[in-house]
C-alpha cells in the first residue's frame, strides 16, 4: 500500500481549462484523462491525501460522483470550490500527518486558518494551481511549502516516497 498526494482536479470545469492553460480540448477529454491517469498510479489498496477542489461548475456532477471512479482510500481536505460534501468521509479543513520523520500540514489553501501554535516541519497544498509557480512551485525550500495542484503534477497523484526523495536531493532538511 502506498500513500499519494494531489488536489484540484476540477472535474466538470470548462474554464479552468484556460484558467490554467490546461492542454484539453474540452471538459470530456480533460475528465478521462485524469481519471485514467489517477487510476493508472493509484491502487485501490493505496490512500491518496486529496487536497481539495474535486470538481466545479454549474453542470458539474458532485464530488461523490467523481471520488467513486477513482482508486484508494481517499481522504479528503476541503477546498473552497467543494460543495455538497454530504457522505463522504473524511472531510478535513486540514491534518498534521508524519511521514519520514517530519510533520506535515496537510491543507487546501496555504493562506488558509489553522490553530496557532499548529507544528510542522513542511505543508502541501494546493489551490495556487499552476499560476504561480515562482512562489508555489512543486517544492519552496525557503518556504516549506509543496504544491500538489494537478497541473504541477502533471495530473497525477505523486507517490509519497517519490516526495520525501525529491526533498532530500538538494535541499536541506534539519534534523
Amino acid at each position: 500500500m502506498k500513500t499519494y498526494f494531489i488536489g484540484d482536479c476540477h472535474f466538470d470545469h470548462f474554464n479552468i481549462i484556460k484558467y490554467c492553460k490546461r492542454p484539453f480540448s474540452n471538459v470530456e477529454e480533460m475528465n478521462s484523462f485524469m481519471i485514467d491517469k489517477w487510476n493508472e498510479t493509484v491502487s485501490p489498496e493505496d490512500t491518496v491525501y486529496y487536497l481539495g477542489d474535486i470538481s466545479y461548475g454549474r453542470d458539474s456532477r458532485g464530488p461523490g460522483y467523481w471520488l467513486s471512479l477513482l482508486n484508494g482510500n481517499k481522504i479528503l481536505i476541503k477546498g473552497n470550490h467543494d460543495r455538497d460534501l454530504r457522505g463522504i468521509r473524511p472531510v478535513n479543513r486540514y491534518l498534521v500527518e508524519t511521514f519520514g520523520g517530519k510533520n506535515f500540514l496537510l491543507i487546501h489553501s496555504p493562506e488558509y486558518d489553522y490553530p496557532i501554535g499548529t507544528k510542522y516541519d513542511w505543508m502541501i497544498h494546493g489551490h495556487h494551481h499552476n499560476k504561480n509557480l515562482e512562489l508555489y512551485p512543486l517544492i519552496n525550500k525557503k518556504n516549506k511549502t509543496i504544491n500538489v495542484s494537478a497541473e504541477v503534477l502533471n495530473y497525477a497523484p505523486i507517490e509519497l516516497n517519490n516526495l520525501l526523495a525529491l526533498l532530500k536531493i538538494g535541499f536541506y532538511l534539519p534534523q
